[in-house]
């Protein structure tokens, strides 16, 4: 080969790398804008875990009577640990599905100091009573992201709440001011769904660390049937790429769910709060 061809072999291999050479000048700004503008809570799969140290109050009301019974008063329901749960798929970048699940279960032995009626059942002051309420909440829903920027979101979500609840107060046969008392036990059960929806929001405050704030507020009102609502905020700060902690309060989850005289349907009015904290895990 001469020198002439050799230079003319080095010209073409030049020209033909030009072009792969402006692909990767080109490409590698196009990276940098695209990571510079990816969302700091970006994720497909999310999971939620939250412990929540409630502190319970409300009535329950039997569907043979028109009297409620107090939990707190009447019972001694108090202040309790429980846990809650969210799986969130975001398929899209605006666009959620997910579900929740919560549970309320306590059990307390307590001396009347009135006499209630549960159920067409008297229980008479001074009686000891073993109690029991579980209301258990599982929910599956649906989120639109209407604004999503690279430092937080703001969200409206409808979900249907369904909510399993179920009521027991039972006392032994015992003496009372010198008069037996027979034993006597009553229970209902509640099976109501509810759909709800509301705003969600979360909001980055920080680069490094990444310290964000979040926040909810959801409810429903359905005349004479009931109503529920609830709010939660909290503040959280992601630890790795796919962990992150939060704490914070629920100012307020309440449930009421009317009787009617018509149905074997017991009324709940239940409303709890306290501090929430837990763990996030994004996928």
């Amino acid at each position: 080969m001469s020198i002439d061809a050799r230079n003319l072999f080095k010209i073409k291999s030049l020209w033909r790398a030009i072009p792969v050479a402006l692909i990767l000048v080109l490409a590698h700004p196009t990276a940098i804008r695209a990571q510079q503008q990816e969302d700091f809570d970006k994720y497909k799969i999310r999971i939620d875990t939250f412990w929540f140290y409630s502190n319970p109050s409300g009535n329950v009301q039997g569907s043979a009577d028109s009297g409620s019974v107090d939990l707190q008063k009447d019972l001694g329901f108090n202040t309790y640990s429980t846990f809650a749960g969210k799986i969130d798929w975001k398929f899209t970048r605006k666009n959620h599905l997910y579900f929740v699940g919560s549970s309320f279960s306590q059990s307390r032995q307590t001396v009347l100091n009135r006499t209630i009626v549960f159920q067409g059942q008297t229980f008479v002051v001074g009686s000891t009573t073993q109690s029991s309420l579980k209301s258990n909440l599982f929910a599956p829903g649906y989120q639109y992201d209407i604004i999503r920027r690279k430092r937080g979101h703001l969200g409206i979500a409808v979900q249907v709440d369904l909510f399993d609840s179920s009521a027991r107060i039972s006392a032994a046969a015992q003496v009372i001011n010198g008069v037996q008392q027979a034993a006597v036990s009553a229970s209902g059960s509640l099976l109501a769904p509810i759909p709800v929806a509301g705003p969600e929001f979360r909001l980055y405050l920080l680069n490094s660390p990444r310290l964000f704030v979040e926040g909810n507020v959801y409810g429903m009102y359905f005349g004479g049937y009931g109503n529920f609502v609830s709010t939660s905020d909290s503040i959280g700060v992601t630890l790795t790429k796919h962990i992150s902690i939060n704490a914070g309060y629920q100012l307020g989850s309440r449930l009421v769910v009317n009787n009617n005289s018509s149905s074997d349907r017991i009324g709940v009015r239940l409303t709890q709060k306290g501090a929430i904290a837990g763990l996030e895990f994004s996928f």
